[in-house]
């Protein structure tokens, strides 16, 4: 990201572009752009994959910065970039008051992990955080010192074990491997975060009943703080208005039928057993008709129409489906 372009954002200047971090390798970069990509927004690097700063093609007034994930967090804390996408543990480990200086405006369906309590397997009788309290009174009374606490996540440990009135520990900060801790004896529990809970497994360790601290994924996050003006305003309702019109898509299917009854009986019945809607209005009388239905009901929606003497029945997943209503943006809009 350019110095420039980082002090119209925060500044506000009305043809400041809008600042979108990305994260700049691995897993998540692939993910992102290919998200990105299935709405239309492709990701430009002019000088190759190593470049930090890019573009999206066919859209003006908007500057990708490549960035790490903990990067991002800082720059959307600080409105230093309008938009960016980062795990939802980062955002709500870096960021004290998070929900003030970001909005979360849509989870993208990648990146899925748990942050969660770890104990050692051979504690056969710990199962939940009561538990874990109650070892942790015995170890202070009978050995003197605190329950030793391995982890990066120390705010959201902090929290969560506030949350459940456990006090007597000690954050022993994890820079490395996490999950090796308590076999290394630096800590006698720890808090990662895990996918499947097959490393944690391996090490020994099993998560407490209770001890999911936050189901994380990528989210689209905007920043509150950064400086919203006319440019950024209307790069961001383009995007989120792409974003918002390919997810619709994804989740419905198209379906085209002649039908022998009038369309205003129709509309209600299908509204009320399929969740299905007539977008474009109902077609005067009987004759084909255009039908926006869920997509887990379209086959019973079909079965439904041909029961109806319904005939020349056609689905179709559009790729595109543009409403005057658009969530994201009003989300967006509401807080900025």
């Amino acid at each position: 990201m350019t110095d420039a372009a980082m002090t119209d954002a925060a500044q506000g200047s009305g043809d400041a572009p809008l600042i979108l971090a990305v994260p700049s390798k691995g897993r998540l970069q692939e993910n992102a752009a290919a998200f990105f990509a299935r709405a239309g927004l492709d990701f430009v690097q002019s000088r190759g994959a190593r470049e930090y700063r890019g573009a999206i093609a066919g859209l003006e007034g908007v500057e990708v910065a490549f960035l790490s994930a903990s990067e991002i967090v800082a720059q959307l804390a600080s409105g230093a970039a309008h938009l960016g996408v980062t795990g939802e543990d980062l955002v709500r480990e870096q960021v004290t008051d998070a929900d003030a200086a970001m909005a979360m405006l849509t989870p993208l369906g990648f990146g899925h992990a748990k942050v969660v309590v770890a104990v050692p397997q051979a504690w056969i009788d710990v199962a939940t955080m009561a538990d874990l309290d109650d070892v942790a009174a015995i170890m202070r009374a009978r050995q003197g010192r605190k329950l030793r606490v391995a982890t990066k996540y120390v705010n959201l440990t902090r929290r969560f074990f506030a949350s459940h009135g456990l006090a007597d520990y000690r954050i022993v900060e994890s820079l490395g491997a996490t999950e090796g801790a308590p076999a290394a004896g630096s800590a006698e529990i720890v808090v990662d975060i895990t996918t499947t809970g097959a490393t944690l497994a391996a090490n020994a360790l099993k998560l407490l009943d209770d001890g999911v601290i936050l189901a994380s994924q990528a989210n689209l996050v905007a920043s509150v703080r950064a400086g919203w003006g006319e440019r950024a305003r209307a790069a961001a309702g383009a995007i989120l208005s792409r974003i918002a019109a390919e997810e619709e898509a994804r989740t419905l299917r198209e379906v085209r039928a002649r039908v022998a009854e009038p369309a205003e009986d129709l509309a209600a019945d299908l509204a009320a057993r399929f969740g299905a809607h007539l977008p474009f209005g109902p077609a005067a009388g009987a004759g084909v008709q255009t039908i926006h239905c869920p997509e887990k009901a379209v086959f019973a929606l079909v079965e439904h129409l041909a029961g109806r003497g319904a005939g020349d029945i056609a689905v179709s997943a559009p790729a595109y489906v543009f409403r005057a209503a658009n969530p994201l943006r009003e989300r967006l809009f509401a807080r900025i």
